[in-house]
């Protein structure tokens, strides 16, 4: 059957703005809030772990916050490398890293406006809390910061498409979890590691044993979370087909696949 040409690229176009939103918001409120380190264990409410790292100091399961939306971008971002191949990848990749770090540039923006003072006073509260310096030291993320997540993001997706595509073309249309669990095993190794070792040792006060600490956990949570994601990603996969129709589906990942330019 003929594909109507139009049809064919307002499919296109709607399902790439789809993901390409996804992506952006998820990865953008993942760099928002990674500031934070919380407790796995006092979340769920269970003991502290008490296991010997390579230093001397206890690890203990501590996730950076930023980790919990990332799912959604790997599981985005493979879809993505799918129908659109390598060349979507890195162009959502390149659009990723530029509105992060506009968003980081506004950010800073705001925390150096001079607060108003009711605002300041109705939130004080009975410990006279500073509202505004609580403002500006959650959201002013260092130089450091910003220079490791933004090295960090672009490295892991770049890696990812990379791996995902080699993998796409040795399995063909089949084994959709193999490329999308293998891409982003190995993709977010580095990225776990590589922000973390930038942004708080070479840039901060942390130790390596504390880098490695986070490093891991951040590790094993995305290597879960992209084994429990593959019932996601063939959901997706499924719905996505319908939306596209057999035809239309077919030709897009076999352009995908044959990294044929993109013109979205």
């Amino acid at each position: 059957m003929a594909i109507n040409s139009t049809i064919y690229a307002q499919k296109k176009q709607t399902l790439f703005l789809v993901l390409a939103g996804l992506f952006l918001t998820n990865a953008i409120v993942a760099e928002i809030i990674g500031t934070k380190i919380f407790s796995v264990e006092d979340t769920l409410g269970s003991g502290v772990a008490t296991f010997l790292m390579p230093l001397g100091s206890f690890f203990g399961y501590n996730l950076a916050a930023g980790a919990l939306p990332w799912p959604l971008v790997f599981v985005t971002s493979d879809i993505i490398n799918e129908y659109f191949g390598k060349q979507g990848v890195r162009k959502i990749s390149y659009l990723g890293a530029f509105f992060i770090a506009y968003s980081f540039i506004i950010i800073f923006a705001a925390t150096k406006m001079s607060p108003a003072q009711f605002w300041i006073d109705v939130n004080k509260g009975d410990n006279n809390f500073n509202i505004d310096y609580a403002f500006s030291m959650i959201f002013r993320q260092g130089l450091g910061i910003i220079i490791g997540s933004i090295s960090a993001f672009l490295i892991a997706q770049l890696l990812d498409a990379t791996v995902f595509h080699r993998l796409r073309k040795m399995t063909g249309s089949k084994m959709i979890w193999l490329r999308a669990t293998g891409s982003t095993l190995v993709s977010q190794l580095i990225d776990s590691f590589v922000v973390l070792f930038i942004a708080f040792y070479l840039f901060g006060n942390w130790t390596i044993d504390q880098v490695i600490n986070i490093g891991i956990n951040n590790y094993t949570y995305k290597c879960i979370i992209a084994i429990l994601m593959t019932p996601v990603i063939y959901l997706a996969h499924n719905l996505i087909d319908r939306y596209l129709g057999k035809d239309t589906a077919l030709q897009m990942t076999a352009e995908a696949v044959n990294d044929m330019p993109t013109t979205i």
